[in-house]
């Protein structure tokens, strides 16, 4: 699957900046329930500084990955594990001539709150390294095969170890379960986004909806799901386009399909999110 911790892969690598490389490749696994799993491999710089609304945890395979989370520097190397907090902004780069590799996993922060009983707070964890055994166990059962979709169980077991797992590097997250009314709420104002992510949705809507006013709804919906209702309709739209594009849609009908003004407005969002345009990103998923 990779190279090992001390390999001569890892020793050979020297420290260095690089710029995109046409070898770079970046591989989706099927489409599951909540998750997003990947494998990539960058040789340079890989993504601009950006940001997402679902946790980010993964692996280091070989070569230096580098990027900076919360104002530090961080270099992985291989058997490191990768935790990013939702809505936190980070890039990603090699830090050595022969690049790195890695897998990933995305999972939407309502499955670890539901996994977790609907806890008033998401587990935090505050480095974005971790060697913890337990975490790396949950990882290793979600990203073990990317060639085919998990089954229905096997996604509930993920979720579940990984949420644990995450719950016991932040012992300090609040057990005190939200109150029923309030999720209901935040769930109401989720699936109405949801169902309406190709059109401007406006604030007195989501009122009608959850009754609860635009700010109290703000508060709740960034407490359970990780992220404001803006910033969740713009993720699922992005979310839409890239499926379209994978599908061998082009970039301006996919933003139109997806609810953006055009394919600028698209673009702009898309590199805020994943840190790379849209036109490279098909091309990275394209070359593997």
């Amino acid at each position: 699957m990779g190279q090992q911790p001390g390999s001569r892969l890892e020793r050979s690598c020297e420290r260095q900046q690089c710029g995109p490389s046409p070898g770079d490749w970046l591989r989706l696994a099927p489409v599951d329930r909540g998750l997003e799993r990947f494998e990539a491999f960058f040789s340079g710089h890989a993504y601009d500084r950006h940001r997402h609304d679902t946790y980010a945890v993964g692996y280091t395979i070989g070569g230096v990955q580098r990027f900076d989370y919360r104002g530090v520097g961080v270099e992985s190397t291989a058997g490191k594990l990768i935790v990013i907090h939702p809505d936190e902004t980070h890039d990603g780069r090699a830090g050595a001539a022969c690049g790195f590799q890695y897998r990933m996993l995305y999972v939407q922060p309502r499955l670890i709150s539901e996994a977790l009983g609907g806890r008033t707070s998401l587990p935090f964890v505050p480095t974005a390294l971790s060697t913890d055994a337990r975490l790396m166990r949950a990882l290793r059962f979600a990203l073990a095969d990317l060639s085919r979709p998990l089954e229905d169980l096997a996604v509930d077991q993920a979720i579940l170890s990984l949420a644990e797992a995450l719950l016991a590097l932040d012992p300090s997250a609040t057990a005190r379960p939200a109150s029923p009314a309030c999720a209901i709420a935040v769930e109401r104002a989720r699936q109405f986004l949801d169902a309406h992510l190709e059109r401007t949705v406006g604030s007195t809507e989501l009122e009608t909806v959850t009754g609860l006013d635009r700010y109290a709804l703000a508060r709740h919906f960034r407490a359970l799901l990780g992220t404001s209702p803006y910033r969740y309709l713009t993720m699922r739209r992005l979310d839409r386009a890239r499926a379209l594009m994978r599908e061998g849609h082009t970039i301006s009908d996919a933003a139109y399909a997806s609810g953006f003004a055009d394919q600028s407005h698209m673009t702009r969002q898309f590199k805020q999110a994943f840190g790379l345009p849209p036109g490279r990103w098909r091309a990275v998923h394209r070359a593997h």
